[in-house]
């Protein structure tokens, strides 16, 4: 029994988007369930789509979302490097080994001499040029040239890359713990670069070396990969690892709302939400927002991710991170892509801020309320606050709207009321202003019993003074029990903003 160790390896190439932490999710959700290692390896060997920060927004995602790695470029490990960048000799060695095992070859076409052949052959009406078995001997490469000529041209520093060479015919065989028995042919795949003239290795040489030399036991990765399974599972075997090769799982893609395609991150900007888990600064399409910044809690985030895809059979739905540990497990992953419901997004928020207590959602709106510079009162009151407006919150954003009022003056909206004003409501509020000014206690019992009283004093019906209470203190149509807000607010404010509506009424 191998202990298990899983990996997350993505480019540093801009945001994280939802499929890419679904994927880490998984891999953590596997590791933390069999007790193995949950290792983040960056894969910058594409040094052309390399953005700067952008390995620090990963690790940053990861931390948000509560889900980070024990092994990685920040936190270390027994089989570093973790970023590919800094392994670039591991993999030359490799890709030599495959070169005098007969199984790669070096190849020193240019760019123009592959299109020129490309051109040539749609000329001649034959399909167009793939790399491999069917076109090799018609190129520039170690296959074609003598020994000789291609010791001269390396060491005149002619560039080259070196290419797996993958024989027409073969089957290829493995288990997907996501999609069961998978069956392949080489006949469609083309002879794969492994090394590229820069002396960087390919996404199929690296993910083959260092899930190998990192012990990784299982390799979960997005279904777009699948047709590259074959390279793969023929460098394990020309590289003599075939029996330790990772058990895989191709997990489905992440849809557009309607179903139709990938979803992308200008999907989000033309349906107008988020794909990205926190924002982001697109160099194309400018500061993208993520999920963190519109108001989702990390614990709704993960919970709804997990369900893109997978469920545990018994139609529960709200997990903790600590539940999805204990109930994950691979073979429930559908193999079928996933539809990505905003709105369904939002549900999950809904239901985990109305879950969480006051205390609990503190840190989450505490920097949502000082971003508006409100005067705050303490933390006490506020997490008392919290627990009386979160059943109106979808969002954490939602508790500037639904929870301003308790610490400033709000701008009353009169015309609410004053279409059924009439001098017996002016009087009763006079009276009230004034038995409120002088009485002995300040709780939520005794101001209601004595507006109730005063209401049937009066012969008015309570919910025709209730309103225009709340629409005093509120400012709108909206909030939680009047008197509770009363409480909060306090005496001297109450008194102030029943003051000063009479005035303008």
């Amino acid at each position: 029994m191998r202990r298990v160790r899983v990996r997350f390896a993505p480019s540093p190439t801009g945001g994280l988007h939802l499929g890419g932490v679904r994927t880490a999710l998984y891999n953590y959700l596997f590791a933390h369930r069999k007790g193995g290692d949950f290792v983040l390896r960056i894969e910058d060997t594409d040094r052309t789509r390399f953005v700067e920060g952008a390995e620090q927004y990963i690790i940053d995602c990861l931390d948000w979302a509560g889900i980070p790695p024990d092994e990685s470029p920040v936190h270390g490990g027994e089989y570093g490097p973790y970023r590919q960048s800094e392994r670039k000799e591991i993999y030359r060695k490799y890709a030599e080994q495959l070169i005098e095992s007969g199984h790669a070859y070096y190849a020193f076409d240019t760019p123009e001499e592959i299109e020129a052949l490309r051109e040539k052959l749609r000329a001649e009406g034959k399909e167009n040029l793939q790399y491999g078995y069917d076109s090799r001997m018609l190129m520039k490469n170690s296959l074609t040239l003598s020994v000789k000529e291609t010791q001269k041209l390396i060491s005149e520093g002619a560039p080259y890359v070196i290419r797996v060479k993958v024989e027409p015919g073969i089957t290829i065989q493995f288990n997907d713990i996501v999609r069961g028995p998978i069956e392949m042919s080489t006949d469609t795949v083309d002879d794969k670069v492994l090394l590229k003239a820069d002396g960087m290795p390919t996404y199929h040489l690296a993910v083959v070396v260092d899930d190998h030399l990192m012990q990784i036991s299982h390799s979960f990765r997005g279904e777009e990969w699948l047709p590259s399974a074959p390279v793969h599972v023929l460098l394990y075997k020309y590289l003599g690892w075939e029996d330790v090769m990772p058990q895989w799982a191709h997990l489905p893609l992440i849809l557009k709302p309607d179903g139709n395609g990938k979803l992308s991150k200008r999907d989000g900007q033309r349906l107008g939400f988020p794909v990205f888990a926190m924002e982001w600064e697109d160099p194309n399409l400018g500061l993208i927002q993520g999920f963190k910044e519109l108001g989702f809690l990390p614990q709704a985030f993960i919970n709804m991710l997990a369900m893109l895809g997978w469920n545990d059979g018994s139609g529960k739905e709200l997990f903790s991170l600590d539940e999805l540990v204990e109930v994950f497990s691979m073979e429930r992953v559908q193999s079928h892509g996933a539809k990505f419901d905003y709105e369904k997004a939002k549900w999950f928020n809904h239901e985990w801020i109305k879950k969480m207590d006051g205390a609990e959602l503190l840190p989450y709106v505490l920097p949502v309320l000082e971003k508006e510079g409100l005067d705050l009162p303490d933390n006490n009151k506020i997490e008392t606050i919290i627990n009386l407006v979160k059943e109106r919150c979808v969002l954490l954003t939602d508790f500037v709207a639904q929870s301003s009022f308790f610490f400033k003056k709000p701008d009353v909206q009169l015309d609410l009321i004053s279409g059924k004003w009439d001098e017996k409501k002016t009087e009763f509020f006079k009276t009230l202003s004034g038995r409120w000014s002088s009485h002995d206690g300040w709780n939520h019992d005794e101001l209601e019993t004595s507006f109730k009283s005063l209401a049937g004093e009066m012969q008015l019906k309570p919910g025709e003074v209730l309103l225009p209470l709340r629409v005093m203190l509120v400012g709108g149509k909206f909030g939680p029990g009047v008197f509770d807000i009363a409480l909060q607010i306090g005496r001297e404010e109450t008194l102030s903003r029943i003051n000063e509506a009479l005035s303008c009424l």
